[in-house]
């Protein structure tokens, strides 16, 4: 299963992104989920009705506060901008790679830079693989994976409160994969999924229910848009890149004394 890269999602990302609330807020996600396997419906179950729900405050991540991490970020982009394998190979560790889904899938006997390219696709025709890095490369956040010192991954997760995300998945008889959180105070939701159409309100940090719309586009040029119900029970539309989903793929990262190395990669392509 390929889970969602971060950010930049159409709606039907937020179906296959489908992870268990305990999964997604608990602090053993990542290595210490070894053994678990994911949980994912064969069908999306019908859509709950839109309806008043509860606000619950998420909290976006901060970036990453070493200012080396940012530098290796900009050189990682270079390198995907340039779809550049050999320098991407020196950017990844050589030995103790990890990709974990269910289990640790990397291959001890091939080198890391190996394991990432089958764990993103690198190798897909259409350049996903490529975007992939270059979007990992974009996001400035970044946090420790729980009880791996030195271990960062990112993007990281917004802070919400997991008791009150239990409960508002209830109430709401919604799935955790249909939920999201904007990434800043204040997005404008619009009547229509036009960038010019009349704002009928606007999102606090909060977070907000993704809608499936099957209406196509009017204009592939222009913006693209998601479907939203939001806490007041109202629908709408907000532009796709101001939103981010719960619990997709992470790219993890080590430091040593020759700087950053992509360590590890949790999610990534099905087996």
């Amino acid at each position: 299963m390929r889970r969602c890269p971060p950010r930049y999602l159409a709606a039907s990302t937020f179906a296959i992104a489908a992870l268990a609330a305990a999964a997604m807020l608990a602090p053993e996600r990542g290595l210490a989920q070894q053994g678990q396997p994911q949980l994912l419906p064969l069908k999306p179950p019908p859509a709950a009705p839109i309806k008043p729900f509860a606000a619950v405050a998420a909290t976006p991540p901060g970036p990453y506060g070493d200012p080396s991490f940012q530098a290796f970020r900009a050189q990682l982009a270079e390198v995907a901008a340039h779809k550049d394998r050999a320098a991407l190979a020196k950017l990844v560790v050589a030995q103790g790679f990890f990709w974990i889904q269910d289990k640790d899938r990397a291959d001890p006997h091939k080198s890391g830079v190996d394991n990432l390219a089958k764990a993103i696709d690198l190798g897909a025709q259409d350049g996903s693989g490529w975007d992939t890095v270059s979007a990992f490369a974009s996001d400035p956040t970044g946090a420790e994976l729980p009880e791996h010192k030195g271990i960062i991954c990112a993007p990281a997760d917004p802070a919400i409160d997991p008791k009150a995300f239990q409960a508002l998945a209830e109430a709401t008889q919604t799935d955790p994969s249909e939920w999201g959180y904007p990434l800043k105070d204040g997005i404008e939701v619009r009547a229509a999924a036009q960038p010019n159409a009349p704002v009928i309100e606007k999102l606090g940090t909060n977070l907000v229910r993704v809608l499936a719309d099957q209406s196509p586009q009017d204009n592939p040029n222009q913006p693209a848009f998601l479907r939203v119900a939001t806490p007041s029970g109202k629908s709408g539309y907000i532009a796709m890149d101001a939103i981010a989903p719960l619990g997709g793929d992470q790219m993890c990262y080590s430091k040593d004394t020759g700087g950053w190395k992509i360590a590890g990669y949790l999610g990534g392509a099905s087996q």
